[in-house]
């Protein structure tokens, strides 16, 4: 009996067999990528067509040349932090200008991403430990809701930094509008419950696209005007519908030798990638097919993406995982219903841009408040606590770092942080960055041998050796020879297992640990006494 069902064909051939199921995927999704699409932009500091232009591109353009299946490309509220921060430090005081410089940011870091995938790059992702990724995440969760808040409850608070936002919020929860708060926090109450009635028929429909109606319905019942969005002097139908030389090229390179307009890049860049690639490879677990991902074809295509993207105007976009999960959910077999998810989407913005005019501030500020709640809820938290009190102290002095800096220092705070804990565990400097292995074949027998600690900061020549093990072998990854085995690198042994199995091998883990940092499965842990071997 065959174990898998038979994979879906691809290209035009997959088109023609499939095209009913993912038609009805892709416009799904479209359901979900309409409202979220302009949130992040707005959010972002851009004009609203910008996420509109990017998941236009990701569909129609880079679902065509990515190495994913299922996956999403489009506008991420992770990048909604490091988007405004590079609008306002290049901003000269004016938001447009600061769009304009931001562009060119946008435009450099899809060649940067090109040339990252061409040369294989696309493992460099597990450099960064997973707290570290995970305190980054809830930092700019918390960020998005200190900033979002206060649009949602239609307040201004006082200008200055992330804190004094966060302090002000029970400030702008008493001298609310009392129309926009309604809106707005009845918005948040419908995405937050809305899972519960996930059984009914009711619950099929994406939250998101309730929001939107019940807003808009309920700012008609208020009165409330809403101001019509634009980009310079063109509306959205008008950008959206003209070729970008016929309005004009809002792309503006003058900064490019200025070292905000770098950090801007560089901070970009290492987000942009590093959420692509977690969530491309998150997004093969919920394939039913269960086919991997080829990270750098799809670093490379998503690069594209956004050299494209930026040139018209657009966002920088990711493959988003939760848009993914709803290709899922909705039926998707191959990759064509990222492209109807991109067809479907440009033809509703020319056709009904109206529609896109009426949406009330206030449900897309809910919108981003529930996307930034969701990378920093208790759950989250309780989750690393189970991996260890070393994970949660990591993920929160992160999270700490973030908010007081800036993304990039605050990451790079953290992987400096857990380098100073491998050091307090007795890693040895010679092996901080230098991993020993070996790889012994007999017959269909493969034993990979940990010698000293496997870590983060050194695991990257190991995974693409272990990547390139054929198919089909019974593989024993061997840590009786090791010290310290990190709990990234766990991760990635449990998730290369269950990828091996799948493709008709065996992998197991051998070695008694003689402390473990948590009963987690995937806790750190100390193999031998001493790693001077």
């Amino acid at each position: 009996m065959n174990k898998h069902p038979t994979l879906p064909k691809e290209g035009i051939d997959g088109l023609k067999e499939n095209w009913r199921s993912d038609l009805l995927a892709g416009f799904f999704v479209f359901l979900i990528a309409l409202p979220l699409s302009l949130g992040i932009a707005i959010g972002s500091g851009f004009p609203p067509s910008a996420g509109i232009i990017t998941a236009v591109v990701g569909g129609l353009l880079v679902s065509r040349l990515n190495g994913s299946y299922i996956v999403i490309n489009g506008p991420a509220g992770g990048l909604i932090v490091v988007m405004l921060a590079a609008v306002e430090s290049l901003s000269d005081g004016d938001i447009m200008s600061g769009y304009r410089y931001t562009l060119a940011a946008v435009m450099l870091t899809g060649v940067f991403q090109i040339i990252m995938g061409r040369y294989k790059l696309g493992s460099l992702s597990a450099f960064f430990p997973a707290p570290v990724v995970h305190g980054m995440l809830a930092a700019m969760g918390i960020s998005i809701m200190a900033r979002q808040v206060h649009v949602m409850l239609g307040a201004t608070p006082e200008p200055g930094s992330l804190f004094s936002s966060i302090a002000q919020i029970p400030n702008s929860l008493l001298n609310s509008t009392p129309e926009i708060a309604t809106i707005g926090l009845i918005s948040f109450a419908i995405l937050l419950f809305w899972p519960l009635l996930k059984q009914t028929k009711l619950g099929k429909i994406p939250a998101p696209i309730i929001v939107l109606l019940l807003g808009m319905g309920l700012a008609q019942f208020f009165g409330i005007q809403h101001d019509h969005y634009h980009f310079g002097q063109a509306t959205l139908h008008e950008h959206l519908i003209s070729p970008p030389f016929l309005v004009e090229i809002p792309t503006d390179f003058s900064k490019i030798m200025t070292f905000e307009f770098w950090v801007a890049t560089i901070t970009i860049c290492m987000v942009a990638s590093l959420e692509s690639v977690l969530s491309a490879t998150a997004a093969e677990k919920v394939d039913p097919y269960k086919r991997p991902t080829d990270l750098d074809r799809d670093l490379s295509a998503v690069g594209l993406g956004n050299a494209v993207s930026g040139f018209l105007g657009g966002l920088p976009m990711i493959a988003e995982f939760v848009r993914s999960s709803a290709n899922v959910e909705g039926g998707a077999q191959t990759g064509w219903a990222n492209f109807f998810h991109g067809l479907i989407l440009l033809m509703f913005v020319v056709l009904f841009p109206h529609f896109i005019h009426n949406i009330p501030h206030a449900s897309l500020a809910a919108l981003l408040v529930f996307v930034g709640y969701r990378r920093a809820t208790p759950k989250v938290f309780a989750q690393v606590l189970a991996i260890g009190k070393d994970q949660l102290f990591l993920f929160v002095v992160t999270i700490i770092a973030v908010l007081a800096t800036n993304l990039l220092v605050g990451v790079f705070f953290g992987v400096f942080v857990k380098l100073l804990l491998h050091l307090s565990r007795g890693v040895w400097l010679n092996n901080m960055f230098k991993i020993h292995f070996t790889i012994i074949e007999q017959g269909n027998n493969v034993t990979v041998k940990i010698i000293g600690s496997a870590l983060f900061s050194n695991f990257i020549p190991l995974k693409k050796a272990v990547d390139n093990i054929e198919p089909g072998k019974n593989i024993i990854i061997d840590f009786s020879q090791g010290y310290l085995i990190d709990h990234s690198i766990l991760i990635y042994l449990n998730e290369f297992s269950a990828h091996y199995a799948r493709s008709g091998g065996n992998c197991r883990q051998v070695g008694h640990a003689l402390e473990t940092y948590s009963d987690h499965d995937l806790a750190a842990r100390l193999m031998t006494a001493d790693d001077r071997k």
